[in-house]
Order: structure tokens, then sequence, then C-alpha cells
């Protein structure tokens, strides 16, 4: 694990910026694509507008969310709404190269085992190991929607639905997270970094 610390979020963004460009060309060069999954929350709002801004190859990159509150996309409690106003829509991403949670569906179960599947789908039920993963925190330590009382650690489905008093949500599993490339856990804020070095 590397640590990377800067002392504002602009130099955090900055970092970021670089390792992300640097990855999505080495991607380009060698002919495969990048997957990456999107974090929610505020947190990564300042993020994704400053990443619109890179000039990178958008199309060769694809759009994955590692957890989605069961609500309408247009919600302003949506994932794929905050990351679709300050990063899809801005690079014209196509919608071939977006796999979003679809909340449509009869309950968020179903809508948890139709994301799953559509994952298996994209990496042609072979291994599944995801380029970049961007994780956010909550004040509680949990990640994406997992949650310290619920990790589920050893579950081996992609993706599962999660029962809460606000939203229901549906995540990517630990075991999954664990397989990608490259994990980032965003944090910018002291609060949010003194929480991390409480549980490290």
């Amino acid at each position: 694990m590397r640590i990377i610390r800067k002392s504002t979020e602009k130099l955090l963004i900055e970092s970021f910026k670089k390792e992300f460009k640097k990855i999505a060309n080495e991607k380009e060069s060698i002919g495969k694509r990048l997957s990456f999954v999107l974090t929610g929350g505020p947190s990564p709002k300042n993020l994704y507008k400053q990443l619109s801004k890179l000039k990178i190859n958008w199309s060769n990159i694809d759009f994955f969310w590692g957890d989605e509150r069961y609500v309408a996309k247009n919600s302003i409690n949506s994932n794929y709404y905050l990351a679709n106003k300050n990063l899809l829509k801005i690079i014209r991403a196509k919608k071939n190269n977006i796999y979003s949670v679809n909340t449509n569906m009869k309950n968020a179960k179903k809508s948890a085992i139709n994301y799953s599947n559509k994952i298996k789908k994209y990496f042609k039920r072979k291994y599944i190991n995801f380029s970049i993963f961007l994780l956010g925190m909550g004040d509680d330590g949990h990640i994406a929607s997992i949650f310290p009382n619920d990790l589920d650690a050893k579950s081996n489905k992609i993706s599962r639905n999660i029962i809460r008093e606000d939203f229901e949500r549906i995540t990517i599993n630990l075991k999954t997270i664990n397989k990608s490339q490259k994990i980032y856990v965003w944090l910018n804020s002291k609060k949010k970094t003194n929480i991390f070095n409480y549980i490290l």
C-alpha cells in the first residue's frame, strides 16, 4: 500500500490526475480498454470536474460505479447523477461506455443481480479485475456501500443489495474490489484522513 499525502485537495487532485493520465495512456498504447469504477457522495465532485479537463482518449475508458443508491438516475442522491453532471456530460462519454446500475427494476435485489450480470458480460465471464477502482469513505469508515458491521467478506457475489435506514443500495462486494489492478481511497479532508488512520 502506498499513501499519497498532500496539504490541499487541489494538490491531491493534481497528483491523481497525473496517475490517471499515465494509466489511461498506457492502456491505450497496448490496445486495452480502461475500466474505471467511480465513487459516489459529494467528496469526488471537484476531482471529477478536474478530471474532465484531461486531454486523453476518453472513448477508450469504460465507466462503472462501486455502489449506487436505489433512487432515480436524476435524483440528487444518485451517484450516477453526480458523476454524469460533473464528468460524463463534460467529456461527452458515449452511452456504450457507461455501465451504470439500473435502478428502474422491480427491487434493489434484482438490480444487484442485473449489475452483476452486466459486469460478468463486460469481462466475458472471465477474471474480473477493474483497471482503477476509486473509493470514498464515510464517517463510519464504510467504503462503497460496505459498512463495518456488514462486510460479508466471504461472499463471492459480484454485487449485492444493502438495506439501510436512509436508502436501499447496490454495492460491489469486497472480494471483487480487491481484485482490481489499482485501488484508490479518496480522502480529501482531515476528518476522513483521521478516520482512515484510526482504522489502520
